[in-house]
């Protein structure tokens, strides 16, 4: 048996630990908190103990959260301008609001999904191989 096929053999399922990420569970067990605070991550899960001290979420979260919040609003924009005509400063402010609170509510899940796929993928140490 090659190093590949071994490897092959232990991959981790991606999308139950992305969704477990996103819910700000531990994606090895689903169970214990992945992060404290809004964005700090825990050292390692209080549940099963995996660790989780060198995760690289870096600044991935922060743009996949502008990726999604421009790409869902831009349109919406367009079509309420469109079908409404709302005043400007009632456009703007909806929109400045909606979109701070849909960032807010998206970042530490998309942190959570990031350091979920580093695990999954056994990337920056999550490798226990090694």
């Amino acid at each position: 048996m090659t190093d590949q096929t071994a490897c092959a053999g232990t991959d981790r399922p991606t999308w139950p630990a992305l969704f477990a990420g996103f819910r700000g569970k531990c994606p090895n067990c689903g169970e214990g908190k992945l992060l404290h605070s809004y964005l700090k991550v825990n050292d390692c899960c209080a549940n099963c103990g995996e660790e989780f001290s060198h995760h690289r979420a870096d600044d991935g979260p922060a743009y996949l959260t502008i990726l999604f919040v421009g790409h869902l609003m831009a349109p919406l924009l367009l079509v309420v301008f469109e079908t409404w005509r709302p005043s400007p400063m009632t456009l703007f402010s909806v929109f400045a609001l909606g979109c701070v609170a849909l960032s807010l509510y998206l970042l530490p899940r998309l942190k959570g999904s990031v350091v979920a796929y580093q695990w999954a993928r056994r990337m920056h140490g999550f490798d226990s191989s090694i």
